[in-house]
This record gives structure tokens, sequence and C-alpha cells, in this order.
């Protein structure tokens, strides 16, 4: 028998060990496989998705902190109103507005809601139509109207409806207002003063003589305002409601004539300057306090609103007549009619 060398038994040594350690190894296995919880899921790799590219979604990464809100195909849109500035914080006008509209090359008398809305046209005579002004309960329109040769007043009601000639030949008659207790209807007789007569046309009565026009009642109907050249230049005067007492108000220069009372009594509204230049000013009835609101673009026919907070005037500002309203401290111009044709001689009501 040979005898094995030192080297060939330490390669033996060194296989048996080796041998022994992978037995070890497997039986480790063994025993952890064994000892596994059923059921865990075979790790895999965290590799990217790739989308297709037909597809309608992506995971986006803050899809696996919280979902998304769904999105809504249609959503709704809110309209916000144009604001309209306010004068000591009160709502936007309200009421309605008359006013000379020119249609089909003939004056009529329209009407609109005092926020603009709402145009109506009222008459639609063969003649002119214009001074139009609004009975204190809202109800009526006075106007003046050549409809049937000669200058006569008119009453109509808001719907256009029921149609009056309330004068017959007594002369050209402007202006017409009605008393604030609805007895009376104040109007101008071309070149004959200012004249009185019952909404029905009855007893009409001489107030004044002189070359007075565009007269407007008080709000406590005590009294009349009105413009006049008695004492020279035209200037805006008050009287009594019976003609007595009459006092002069304004010492300026270009004086227009239509005019309008605040609602306390207190203030008249008028335009003056030179055509193409008027303005809308104030001033209290004693004569004092006189403020300019309009600063060019030739405005014209001021009315103020039942409470007092705007003021309705025509204005060629745009190269057209329009009506525009403006508080009375001269902020929060706004326009309120947009048309082709002349809107002019606004007057405010209920």
């Amino acid at each position: 028998m040979r005898k094995v060398n030192f080297i060939e038994s330490v390669l033996l040594i060194g296989l048996a060990i080796g041998f022994l350690g992978l037995c070890l190894l497997i039986g480790y296995a063994v025993i952890v496989v064994a000892n596994e919880p059923e059921g865990t899921p075979t790790p895999q790799l965290d590799l990217p998705l790739i989308a297709s590219p037909t597809a309608e979604t992506f995971i986006l990464p803050t899809d696996f902190a919280a979902p998304l809100p769904t999105l809504d195909p249609t959503p709704t849109i809110e309209l916000i109103p144009t604001p309209i500035q306010t004068f000591n914080d009160t709502p936007p006008p309200t009421g309605k507005i008359a006013f000379t509209c020119y249609v089909k090359q003939i004056d009529q008398i329209c009407l609109l809601n005092a926020d603009g809305s709402g145009r109506v046209q009222l008459t639609n005579l063969k003649a002119t139509a214009f001074y139009p002004s609004v009975s204190p309960d809202g109800q009526t329109i006075f106007f003046s109207s050549r409809d049937t040769g000669n200058y006569e007043i008119y009453s109509v009601d808001i719907f256009g409806n029921n149609l009056k000639k309330l004068t017959n030949g007594i002369g050209s008659l402007y202006a017409p207002e009605l008393s604030p207790n609805g007895e009376w209807v104040v109007f101008t007789k071309h070149g004959d003063g200012l004249w009185k007569m019952r909404p029905d046309g009855s007893d009409v009565k001489r107030i004044t003589n002189k070359d007075d026009i565009d007269p407007s009642w008080s709000p406590d109907g005590s009294m009349i305002s009105f413009a006049s050249s008695r004492a020279g230049a035209r200037q805006l005067f008050v009287m009594n409601a019976d003609g007595s007492n009459v006092q002069q108000v304004t010492d300026l220069n270009n004086m227009g004539g239509r005019n309008t009372w605040s609602p306390d009594g207190t203030k008249l509204a008028f335009y003056r300057g030179p055509q193409g230049d008027r303005n809308i000013y104030v001033i209290n009835v004693d004569g004092t306090g006189l403020v300019k609101l309009t600063d060019g673009g030739d405005n014209l026919g001021p009315s103020w609103s039942p409470d007092g907070n705007w003021i309705v005037f025509t204005s060629f500002r745009d190269g057209n007549n329009e009506l525009y309203i403006i508080h009375p401290d001269g902020t929060g111009l706004t326009r309120l009619t947009n048309s082709p044709i002349s809107d002019w001689q606004p007057r405010w009501g209920k």
C-alpha cells in the first residue's frame, strides 16, 4: 500500500473541511425556509412603470400621498357685475327716469330704470314730444308735444297707455311738472311766464308774467324754482307756489334753464357754460355753496334722484347725447344709455 505524502494529506484535510462547511450552510437555509411565514410574496425589483402612448391617465407622485380632487369638466363661471361707486354707503340708484329719445327723426318720450335697464319707448307721435317729467307716485309722465300742430301738454302712463291731451290752443306750452301733492301741473307758456292747471287740464291759472321758463316744484310743494331773464341775463330764481316772494339764487354768466331741487329742499342743481362746454353745478337755495360737479363734455338738464344720492343729466362727452348719473359730491360718474340716437332731458321719478 502506497503512503500518502504530506502535501496530499493537506489537500485531503482541506476538502473535508470545505465539504463540512457546505453541509452546514445547506442545513441553515432549510431551517430558515421552514420557519418563514406562509404567504409572504416573493420580493421584486422596484422599477418605474412606462405608460402606454394611448393611456388617458398617468400616475403622479402625489397619488401616493393623498388623492387629487375630481375636476368638473363643465366648471361654473361666476359672473361679477360691474361695480357702481356708492355715496355715503348707499345702494345703487333706484326708480325710473323719463327722457326724450330721438327716434326716426322725431323726438319721443322714453323711460328706463335708474340702473339703465328696462328701456321702453312710451310715445309714437308724428311730431316732437319732449320735456317729460314723472309724477310723484311714479305712474304718469307729463310732457309737451306738437302732435296736433301746437305745443300742448300731454300725459301718458308708464306703460305707454292712456295718452291724454290736457290743453287746447292756449299757446305754446313746455316743461310740465306735477306738484308733490298731485293737485297742480306747473308749466311754461312761451313768452308769457309760468302757468298752472289741474292734472286733467282744468282750472288754468297764470302764476308769473315775465320771461320765465323751466319751473320745478320744491319737495314740499311750497315753492317753485325757475330760470328767468327778468333781471337781465338769465339766472335761477325761487318763489312761493302762488308766485309771490321771488328771490334770485344765482349771479353767473351763461346760465341754462332746466334745474332741479334736492329732496331735502336745501339745494338746486343746474347747468351753465358756453355752448359746447356746459357743466353741472349745485348751489344752496340761498345762493351760497356753489359746487361744480362735471368738467367738460357739454352737460345739460340735471334731475335729482328721490333718495338724494344721484343726479341724472345729459352729456355729449362721448360724441352723442347720452344719459349719465353722478353723486352730488361729483363722484361715481356712471353712463346709463348707449344708443345711436340722442337721449336727453332726463327727469327722475320713483
